[in-house]
């Protein structure tokens, strides 16, 4: 869902709305739910549930009670309770479906430790959230070089201010427990603001941080995936990928959520299949399997006394030998079980468009030579004359294209033979006679 502000102007790039995540529509928001019972009024007798979902910075969540009746709308900017003092976030969701979320989350709707909403955010209140947010950059930077002058072993990932900048709340990443007491009361006398510090995990980090996966897309966990379940090296072993902690790794240093989305797929294929560490008994040798296809059902085998040569069996022949050899029984050879499997031709690229070939510069082209045409009189096929042409210069020489004609069928003479010097005759030519 696209908010209108967001939407592309003349056809080709958007616009944008420039507001950061708190347009008025809120669908610019990552973590959002689309409530599609906005346009449903509510039974007669019945009242809209007391609760609303309010959004923080960088998509943190927490459910409030409106005790006030107050009319909110997706949104609305708000004073909710804090402690101390009261923070300012944006309605994100109303009506029926926060009742769901809550139930979701494990949230007891009844509770009475729900924060109340105190009021719709006046200008004052937008004003001194606008500065506090203005300030964690600049107070990020600093903090880090507080922590590395102090040799801390942690990260410090970002900072929340309160909504009314009496809090300032610094998320850091650790591996090991960090003693942090000096370090809080450097940040006090920095930055004169009562500081709170909170640990989050490095898939919590990549959350709230954001960034651009591997795949070409927005994180998931940032986006839409709301719990983070447990991932082993197990998930690629079923999926036959391979080991290698650069590829399955994400961003938080962990390995990738999307690992779990195909698992259970895969884990009903492999029911199917028997052990990859099934040996099948024949009286050529054992085979060990080498390889599966889980899409096209297939298994690869080799003796053990030849592992370089492979062969190629469907899983119910698999199972079929499996089956004898429970009963104690040899088969022949795994050739009489042998799957023929027949290479597809290769598909050679057809010039339909007319486009031109990827290779045309690796070879520069060779210049062709024009072949010279000779003519043979013979007496069946005797040699044809070219028409004299009509001269229209009349200073030319007439018998010009006579003597080309004659030069042709003149008889060549020997290499050997010396011309004659024609400097004495050039000297007795008249002068209106032009050169030939």
């Amino acid at each position: 869902m696209a908010c209108t502000s967001c939407s592309t102007s003349d056809g080709s790039a958007p616009k944008g709305c420039q507001n950061k995540g708190t347009c008025g529509t809120d669908s610019c928001n990552k973590l959002t739910v689309f409530d599609w019972l906005s346009n449903m009024s509510l039974p007669n007798g019945e009242t809209q549930f007391d609760c609303v979902e309010v959004r923080f910075k960088n998509g943190r969540k927490e459910f409030y009670r409106n005790p006030e009746k107050l009319s909110l709308s997706m949104g609305d900017i708000v004073a909710t309770e804090s402690s101390p003092g009261h923070d300012v976030g944006i309605v994100t969701l109303t009506g029926e479906l926060v009742k769901i979320q809550m139930k979701k989350k494990s949230v007891n709707p009844t509770s009475n430790e729900i924060l109340k909403i105190y009021r719709k955010a006046t200008q004052k209140d937008i004003d001194i959230w606008s500065e506090a947010r203005a300030k964690e950059e600049p107070m990020k930077v600093r903090a880090r070089e507080i922590a590395i002058a102090l040799k801390l072993e942690m990260k410090i990932s970002d900072i929340e201010f309160q909504g009314d900048g009496s809090k300032a709340t610094f998320y850091y990443t650790a591996n090991d427990r960090v003693d942090f007491r000096q370090l809080i009361k450097d940040f006090a006398r920095e930055f004169s603001t009562r500081i709170e510090m909170k640990q989050v995990g490095f898939r919590q980090e990549a959350a709230r941080l954001g960034g651009i996966g591997s795949c070409g897309r927005e994180l998931c966990c940032s986006t839409w995936l709301t719990d983070f379940r447990s991932v082993n090296t197990s998930a690629a072993r079923y999926q036959q990928l391979s080991l290698n902690p650069q590829k399955l790794a994400g961003q938080c240093g962990k390995l990738k959520c999307c690992l779990n989305y195909e698992l259970d797929t895969y884990m009903d294929a492999l029911q199917h299949f028997p052990d990859f560490d099934t040996k099948l008994i024949t009286e050529k040798g054992d085979a060990i399997c080498q390889k599966q296809d889980i899409f096209k059902g297939l298994m690869w085998f080799a003796y053990t006394n030849n592992f370089a040569n492979w062969h190629v069996l469907k899983v119910e022949q698999v199972n079929e030998i499996i089956a004898e050899n429970k009963q104690k029984k040899k088969v022949s050879s795994l050739e009489d079980y042998v799957l023929e499997v027949t290479q597809e031709p290769e598909k050679d690229f057809n010039n339909a468009v007319g486009q031109e070939s990827l290779t045309r510069f690796d070879q520069p082209k060779k210049k062709k030579r024009p072949k010279k045409r000779k003519q043979t009189a013979t007496a069946d096929s005797p040699a044809t004359e070219k028409p004299v042409t009509e001269n229209k210069n009349p200073n030319a020489n007439p018998n010009k294209n006579n003597n080309r004609n004659n030069q042709k069928n003149r008889p060549q003479k020997p290499a050997n033979e010396k011309k004659p010097d024609n400097k004495n005759n050039n000297n007795n030519r008249p002068k209106n006679e032009p050169k030939k």
